[in-house]
């Protein structure tokens, strides 16, 4: 027997448009979109959402999950709940777990935990190795949203230092290939330099000066040289400069685009300034630098130099971020709390609503290539988030729903809230209540 569930009365943003409408769902699909109500519903089940506002949901294309190896971090369950109740649909996961996805075996032993306990839908980046290029070969491109390069040492230990590793594996991979761009040697003399000023007693506020704007500009530019050498879809992950922006198009629609640009929610949001605060709970890498910085970076966001937002949701324990500077690692949780983020600085009038759901949604299902999601369209998944765009609340350890128990927004206000989210036509989460019974789908690729 289908499911037959009907959204009435909410304001629908989609390609741009808002408009009042009801939305039919049968099964995992849309079924249709109408502009006006005519009150016949039979046998539908009624959503009623009239004062909400209903988007696509948000697709992530840069999470670490911490499974396997580190799930005392967060796991693919935890986290794909946060993902939910902040309205994130579908997300795509790094391989720098323990251990690493280097191979096809134990990428797809991902894919199987997933299909298990994730509460979203999902993929995994295959990783990048020194040695791993006969791996990397064999990676179906319908099946994975692509391959991914450390071109910087961060958490773990995929860093592809060898030139000969790189080229091959921009020249030869059968996806696009999503690089992390800091220049490692740079990093490494910086990183010398602060530890003989400063012992153990760093300060945060030296990590965009030890992470810097030059070792990120370096690295950048040598994978767009790459790109541009091989013909390789390059996507390079949460830029942080007002430099880098030189590097990428905006004169030409996204579908026409081979290198593509990433910014992440926390760069757009802080500054060098909420160090002083926040300390190494917003210590990222890369890591977050000036406002001058910032305002480029959402300068790029409203006029198309960068293609997509995400999070690089990188959950840690409070417990090791309350480490000293130089011990405390870097990244931190974001997924739960990154649409309503984006949606308060629309309230602060900085982004378009329709520009996040363009950045959140459309694109990275455009770019990726991502089968019948990303967009409110018939015969799409059904993969829908309604928010109340006017209920005020705050972020607290009650209401956290990540594993590690701690947001960088802690203390902050939203005045949206994501009240329903549903994967695949299924109601997963209903203003904090959690429907577990079915998990979410392995995300699948259109490259026609």
């Amino acid at each position: 027997m289908s499911s037959k569930k009907v959204i009435t009365g909410a304001t629908i943003i989609n390609e741009g448009k808002a408009f009042v409408g009801d939305l039919f769902i049968v099964d995992d699909k849309i079924e249709k979109i109408t502009k006006q109500s005519d009150n016949n519903y039979g046998d539908y089940e009624i959503i009623p959402a009239k004062g909400l506002f209903l988007l696509p949901g948000v697709i992530d294309d840069q999470v670490h999950f911490r499974d396997p190896g580190l799930t005392y971090k967060g796991d693919i369950y935890t986290e794909s709940k946060a993902a939910v109740a902040g309205g994130v649909t579908s997300y795509m996961e790094m391989p720098n777990t323990d251990p690493p996805a280097v191979t096809i075996d134990i990428l797809e032993e991902k894919y199987t935990k997933a299909s298990q306990n994730s509460l979203a839908n999902y993929s995994f980046y295959m990783g990048a190795s020194n040695e791993n290029i006969e791996e990397i070969v064999k990676v179906d491109p319908k099946k994975v949203c692509g391959v991914k390069v450390f071109m910087g040492s961060s958490t773990g230990n995929l860093l592809v230092d060898k030139q000969k590793a790189l080229e091959e594996i921009f020249d030869k991979a059968p996806t696009l290939v999503a690089t992390h761009c800091e220049d490692e040697e740079t990093i490494q003399n910086n990183n010398q330099k602060f530890l003989k000023k400063y012992g153990v007693d760093a300060p945060t506020k030296i990590h965009p000066e030890l992470r810097s704007a030059e070792a990120c500009f370096l690295s950048s530019s040598k994978a767009v040289k790459l790109a541009e050498k091989y013909g390789t879809r390059l996507h390079i992950l949460h830029l942080t400069t007002a430099d880098e922006m030189d590097l990428f198009r905006n004169d030409i629609p996204l579908k026409e685009k081979k290198i593509t640009a990433e910014v992440c929610v926390h760069h757009l949001w802080f500054s060098d300034e909420d160090y002083e605060e926040k300390g190494n709970f917003i210590k990222w890498n890369p890591a977050i630098k000036s406002k001058k910085d910032r305002e480029a970076l959402r300068l790029a966001v409203n006029n198309n130099t960068i293609d997509v937002v995400a999070t690089d949701h990188a959950p840690h324990s409070e417990e090791e971020k309350r480490k000293p500077y130089f011990m405390a690692p870097s990244g931190g949780p974001l997924v739960q709390h990154s649409l309503v983020a984006m949606l308060q600085m629309v309230r602060n009038g900085i982004f378009s609503i329709e520009k996040v759901v363009e950045k959140m949604c459309h694109h990275p299902a455009e770019l990726f290539r991502v089968e019948k999601r990303g967009f409110i369209r018939e015969g799409y998944f059904a993969d829908l988030v309604l928010l109340d765009l006017n209920s005020e609340w705050a972020v607290d350890k009650s209401n956290i729903v990540y594993k590690s128990k701690w947001s960088p927004f802690e203390g902050e206000t939203f005045n949206s809230k994501v009240v329903k989210t549903l994967v695949n036509g299924n109601l997963v989460y209903d203003s904090g209540v959690f429907n577990e019974n079915i998990k979410g789908k392995r995300l699948l690729f259109n490259h026609e």
